[in-house]
């Protein structure tokens, strides 16, 4: 018997484990993988995750590793992140591999460890819990939350639908080592025939991954080393000496969204909830706030503290975040085709994007700081990510690391106090109320 099963032991899997864990709750983490593969496709960290990891004290295990840089875009036309309103105005560049190895140890401190080889294959809701099927075994628990990918089995199993736009072009990655490496990474750069670029992810590796529009491979035909080098010759006009790659993959622009997040018992987070072309590098910080949206609610109501009605807000809350990633990389893809069309108006855009009211809107919206849930509170404040004021000798993100929520007050200024949610939100604001003037 557990509290809650997860089906995915990825990042919002392994983020999910740790916001339930900090909430009380017994969680079974399962994976129909025999091990990690040590791939990557996401390779940085944004400002608003950085801080969700900062508000559970964690964050410096991260930084320790990663390399900041100023790397955020928008159809590689420069965001400039250094202007934010936060501790972390870069993207930190972490390979996905080592997020998911330091989130995995963070939480097998906390009492969790992942079964691999250990597929969800079937489940039965009744009235006080729900019952999951892996393979020989059944694991009783009163929730089940997928967070087991874009081909999410949990999700199909539930029956909910995953409407969305097909692929229209292809990706090819590879991660190699270069005999002539450009002088400066290469992001971006549109071509005839496409766009391609090279980043350097280590001392002696590179990141190379290059766009055909107009076509769409077979996604169950594998990927070979040579076929990303002839797409990098008929895009980029070399292949800057590759050789040895670490890993070739292939992915393509198809953007989904779950018909709804949440079937009784049965919830999904991440790419078992949207799956969309990675522009932006959206994809696994969307996860990663998905589960901590996710996770302080659905520990409170598994300890009594809330109604099960609280966990309608998950959707209420996240369904329009994950709508507005898919509508943006739509947007981002349709800004980097080739032709003259799209010249014109990529030169258009540019132009716009070098202001700064509109690099900052759109920095804040892919960096996630800009996100505002639904309010009956009218004050500017409310549902927004609170800000990490120093508070003497501490500062509010410290209070947030036992995932409870805090109410800050304040001796002076505007506010009077701030009610703060458990993942970082605010949940009322209560104004400085001016004391009345004596009368003669």
């Amino acid at each position: 018997m557990t509290d809650v099963v997860i089906a995915g032991a990825g990042p919002t899997g392994l983020m999910l484990a740790a916001e339930l864990r900090l909430a009380g709750a017994e969680v079974t983490l399962v994976d129909r993988l025999a091990a990690r593969s040590g791939e990557s496709r996401a390779g940085g960290l944004h400002p608003r995750t950085l801080e969700v990891l900062d508000q559970r004290g964690v964050v410096e295990r991260f930084l320790a590793e990663g390399r900041p840089v100023q790397a955020g875009h928008f159809s590689a036309l420069r965001l400039d992140f250094s202007k934010l309103d936060t501790r972390f105005g870069y993207t930190l560049l972490l390979m996905q591999a080592d997020v998911e190895r330091l989130l995995e140890q963070w939480v097998a401190e906390l009492g969790v460890q992942v079964r691999w080889s250990t597929p969800v294959t079937g489940f039965r809701q009744h009235a006080d819990g729900i019952d999951v099927e892996t393979g020989d075994a059944t694991i009783r628990a009163q929730y089940l939350v997928g967070c087991d990918g874009g081909r999410s089995a949990v999700r199909k199993l539930a029956g909910i639908g995953f409407p969305g736009t097909d692929a229209t072009m292809t990706a090819l990655l590879a991660d190699v080592e270069l005999d002539d490496p450009p002088a400066e990474w290469v992001f971006g750069e549109r071509r005839e025939h496409g766009d391609f670029a090279v980043i350097g992810f280590g001392p002696d590796w590179y990141r190379l991954v290059v766009n055909q529009y107009d076509f769409v491979a077979d996604r169950t035909a594998p990927t070979s080393f040579d076929e990303v080098r002839a797409a990098m010759l008929r895009v980029a006009g070399t292949d800057y000496g590759m050789r040895d790659p670490r890993w070739v993959s292939r992915f393509n622009d198809t953007a989904r969204q779950a018909e709804r997040y949440r079937d009784g018992r049965v919830l999904l987070a991440g790419d078992a909830a949207h799956i969309h072309f990675p522009a932006g590098g959206q994809g696994l910080n969307t996860g990663v706030q998905d589960a901590v949206n996710l996770g302080w609610k659905l520990g409170a109501v598994l300890a009594g503290r809330a109604p099960e009605s609280l966990l309608d807000t998950y959707q209420t809350e996240r369904y329009p975040v994950a709508a507005r990633v898919l509508r943006n990389t739509m947007a981002q893809t349709a800004l980097s085709r080739p032709g003259p069309h799209t010249d014109a108006l990529r030169a258009e855009f540019a132009g716009l994007i070098d202001l700064e009211p509109v690099n900052q809107a759109l920095a804040g919206m892919i960096s996630g700081l800009d996100i505002r849930y639904p309010t009956d509170d009218p004050h500017p404040l409310a549902g927004r990510r609170v800000p990490d004021f120093d508070l003497g000798d501490t500062r509010v993100f410290s209070l947030l690391h036992q995932a409870k929520p805090i109410e800050v007050k304040f001796e002076d200024g505007e506010l009077e106090a701030v009610g703060v949610r458990p993942d970082g939100h605010v949940a009322w604001v209560s104004p400085r109320v001016a004391s009345p003037q004596r009368a003669g």
